[in-house]
């Protein structure tokens, strides 16, 4: 069961059933290129800081 909120109209000559659709469906969109649907961006530098090992990490994080 469908239930709709609006009232559908459907057009009465087939004439202006068939202009419609062209009109809606007549041509297909632009195309896109591939290269345009890749965005690409130089890689960050690593930061050292984050990385390094603390041995006393565990301490802070539970403990503290």
């Amino acid at each position: 069961m469908t239930h709709r909120t609006e009232a559908r109209t459907t057009p009465q000559e087939p004439a202006d059933a068939a202009a419609l659709r062209r009109d809606r469906f007549g041509s297909l969109p632009e195309r896109i290129r591939p290269e345009d649907t890749v965005e690409t961006r130089p890689a960050t530098v690593p930061d050292p800081a984050r990385d390094t090992y603390n041995p006393d990490e565990w301490l802070i994080r539970y403990c503290g």
